[in-house]
């Protein structure tokens, strides 16, 4: 990112039900904007390849209408609900084939880590972490539902990252390297 310029971020957390889309400006002093916010909702008895399709076309134009830079993604980890972590990855898979069609960067972060960014507690609650989110992008109340308080806080960390514009293979936070260095073990 050149010197002074703002960062725009595309914040996604990923649903089949719900998925929370948000879009910041970040400017190289972490002050944040508001750009959009939104939900892109599916009905549970819709065929799962046409959920699928909306939320793909839904993200798809938000990226042709506001051009992010960058594409924040929460990281799908393991839950006792196989069928949610599922759905969660499914509508992940969507959201990077959008962004990589367009050629933009993909940051993977876990819950923690965005929690950590907006919170400095990586274990707060849904409401701490739309309490921050409003008080930093200057919002007279919090966004909701949860799912849009968490993409813009995805889009929050993502920016405010060291190398936040840089490609997948800049500079990666301590909890980006850890999951990288597990994911290669993993494959090891």
């Amino acid at each position: 990112m050149p010197t002074g310029a703002v960062l725009r971020v595309l914040g996604i957390d990923p649903g089949l039900t719900r998925c929370g889309v948000g879009i910041v400006d970040v400017e190289p002093s972490r002050r944040a904007t508001l750009v959009d916010v939104s939900v892109i909702r599916t009905p549970p008895d819709m065929p799962l390849e046409e959920r699928l399709l909306a939320i793909g076309t839904g993200i798809a134009a938000l990226l042709d209408e506001f051009s992010p830079q960058a594409v924040a993604l929460e990281r799908v980890f393991a839950q006792h609900n196989v069928r949610t972590v599922m759905g969660t990855a499914q509508a992940s898979g969507v959201a990077l084939h959008a962004a990589a069609a367009r050629g933009l960067a993909v940051g993977l972060h876990t819950p923690s880590e965005v929690k950590a960014a907006v919170t400095g507690y990586g274990s707060a609650d849904k409401r701490q972490v739309a309490a921050m989110v409003q008080t930093i992008l200057r919002l007279d109340a919090p966004p909701t539902p949860a799912d849009a308080s968490d993409a813009l806080a995805l889009a929050l960390c993502h920016a405010w990252r060291p190398g936040a514009a840089t490609s997948p293979q800049g500079k990666l936070t301590p909890a980006q390297e850890a999951w990288r260095a597990a994911e290669k073990a993993a494959r090891s």
